[in-house]
């Protein structure tokens, strides 16, 4: 019970990333901590369970449930100092007006009928959350640095991931032309590092004009030691787009030899194409606005697997097939799309390789035909 206001501290704490990768940029959560009761204790918006069925399939159509819950500080601590991740604290300078709007709002979330919210990466998170509560109850305004320089939710994300290359790959795979827009100074804020920064710089003025500093003190509650590294044991994206170009440019220098197409390669590669073009036309349903524009279906067509059939039966008798017309046509407005949208790692070898193996058989034909 929290009988003296006075002696209460309420702190931002903002986690180091862990390798896993659901963990790579880091996590923001509450210290409460009361000096006469030895009440210390931390809330945070980020519990979830992969054991709930579909969490994958929820989680990339925007459909994950997140809970607010809390437990005592020795048990939130204990699991960044057995993986050596440092956690910020930063002591906020809050009146006891604040503190206890902030506290109410807190006990609020906390209950049964409350902890459950409708979670987005970009939009409402765990670190979204606790700015929210936080400005909320501060009775005044929150002024933050002037320098900001504008940027996109990719670029945020890159300096993030740049040592799990698969994990950039599959974000960038999934996320389309909004994530390459422009975000605005509060929506930057979604990374737990970028809000801790921009709190640490952050002012209060009053009603009566008096200004203090958002943050009375920082320090590490837990000490950092723990380096993020490369857990990627498979071939990059990049080194698996130039074995593509590699066994495409081989095959098609083996059928210019045997004098016929080694149609079995090429419906393998309509194949595969076609169910990733399946996921990203998935992604149109998704409630992430980041995803439901992506340039990249132009290349990973699922077009490809309906025209999968005609086109090997029309490449066994050598005679040319319609997709042969739209498949390049697509392949050259991905290349012009690429102005627009930031592609995955690899894609640009990826369409070379396919425009090649295309224009290489549409020549085959030709000559052939002759």
């Amino acid at each position: 019970m929290l009988t003296n206001i006075d002696s209460v501290d309420i702190s931002l704490l903002t986690c180091q990333p862990r390798d896993a990768v659901y963990s790579l940029y880091g996590h923001t959560a509450l210290r409460i901590t009361c000096k006469d009761s030895g009440i210390d204790y931390t809330v945070n918006y980020g519990l979830f369970s992969f054991s709930k069925p579909y969490f994958i399939l929820r989680f990339v159509f925007g459909l994950t449930d997140y809970e607010v819950g809390a437990c005592s500080f020795d048990d939130f601590k204990y699991e960044y100092v057995s993986v050596g991740c440092g956690v910020r604290q930063q002591v906020l300078n809050l009146t006891a007006e604040e503190k206890l709007a902030v506290l109410k709002a807190l006990d609020v979330n906390l209950l049964p009928e409350n902890r459950t919210y409708r979670y987005n990466y970009f939009y409402d998170n765990c670190t979204t959350r606790v700015r929210d509560i936080i400005v909320k109850g501060i009775r005044g305004k929150v002024s933050y640095r002037e320098d900001y320089r504008p940027t996109t939710y990719r670029e945020m994300i890159h300096s993030y991931n740049e040592n799990h290359r698969w994990a950039r790959f599959g974000n960038d795979l999934l996320l389309g032309v909004k994530a390459d827009e422009k975000i605005s100074f509060a929506q930057h804020q979604f990374l737990p590092f970028s809000l801790s920064d921009d709190f640490e710089k952050a002012f209060v003025t009053d009603s009566a004009g008096r200004v203090r500093r958002l943050v009375s003190q920082t320090k590490w509650a837990v000490p950092p030691g723990a380096v993020v590294v490369d857990t990627d044991s498979m071939p990059s994206p990049l080194t698996c787009a130039l074995i593509m170009l590699a066994l495409v440019i081989g095959f098609c220098v083996l059928d210019c030899r045997r004098g016929r197409i080694t149609w079995a390669f090429d419906a393998f590669l309509m194949t595969l194409s076609g169910l990733a073009g399946l996921i990203l036309l998935a992604m149109v349903f998704s409630s992430h606005p980041t995803v439901s524009l992506n340039l990249q279906i132009l290349l990973l067509n699922p077009l490809a697997l309906a025209f999968a059939y005609p086109t090997v039966r029309g490449l066994r008798h050598c005679n040319p097939t319609l997709c042969m017309t739209i498949w390049p046509s697509c392949i050259v407005l991905f290349f012009v799309g690429g102005f627009l949208q930031t592609y995955a790692e690899g894609m640009y070898i990826v369409a070379l390789s396919l425009l090649v193996r295309i224009l290489f058989i549409v020549l085959f034909i030709r000559r052939n035909s002759k």
